[in-house]
Parts: C-alpha cells; structure tokens; sequence
C-alpha cells in the first residue's frame, strides 16, 4: 500500500517543529546564565509536538492541547510503549504556560531543566525509533 504523502509531510514537519524545540532547549540552558524559564517551555514543546507527530502518522486525530499525559495516553492506545511516559510527563505539561505569564510560582531551577531536558530528548528520541525511515529527517 502506497504511503500518503501528505500525511508523510505532516509528521515531518512535527518531527522537524519537535527538533528545532528540543535545541532550542538546550541551548538556552546551556548559557552560561541560563534561560530556565524558557528552556522548560520548549522541553515542553518538544516533547508535545514528538508525541503529535506520532498521532499524526498514525491518522489519529488530536485536540489542540499541552496536556501531555492527554498526547501520551493517546499514543500509548497505538504502542504501549508510551505508557512509561504518561504519569512522568505530568510535570512537564505545565512549562507551557506556568513561566510564560507572571505569576506568583516559584523560580524554576537548573535541576528541573535539566530533568525536563532528559524526558524530551527521551520522548523525542522514543517517537522517532517509532516512525518509519519515510518520515525520519
């Protein structure tokens, strides 16, 4: 059966949005003063938009959401492998929006950033061993 190449595309572009967030991460928090705050807004992302490039080759639509144990819950319904991913990324889900907005939460610190950092390299990296060579960048 042919592949469909829109939907190849799609998961591409997930795939590609997911790395540039994922360096995008890493970058910031390897300065020499580094941007937690924003650091743990793209672990998040990144880790959001590797699990919505799973669905999307999988043709299972999503809602448009951050929840990440949401995404993860729907991924493991496909591969089970997703399950060790669904309570740990619980704390994740919030670096969304929880330091885009002042606020009255605590200062993110380098030991969350850098823990956030693992579980999206370890997200991304579980998505793309995943998909198929057709969509690998």
């Amino acid at each position: 059966m042919p592949l469909d190449p829109v939907r190849v595309e799609d998961t591409r572009e997930w795939i590609a949005k997911s790395r540039k967030d994922l360096q995008r991460a890493k970058r910031l928090l390897s300065e020499s003063d580094p941007d937690l705050e924003d650091g743990l807004f793209h672990c998040q992302q990144a880790a959001e938009k590797a699990l919505k490039a799973f669905l999307t080759w999988h043709d299972r639509p999503f809602a448009k959401t951050h929840d990440l144990r949401h995404l993860s819950r729907e991924c493991a319904a496909i591969d089970r492998a997703f399950e060790r991913f669904i309570d740990r990324l619980e704390d994740v889900t919030p670096y969304a929006w929880v330091f885009r907005y002042p606020s009255d939460e605590p200062q993110p610190t380098l030991a969350q950033a850098n823990s956030a950092t693992a579980l999206a390299c370890e997200v991304v990296e579980g998505v793309l061993a995943r998909l198929p060579d057709e969509v690998q960048p």
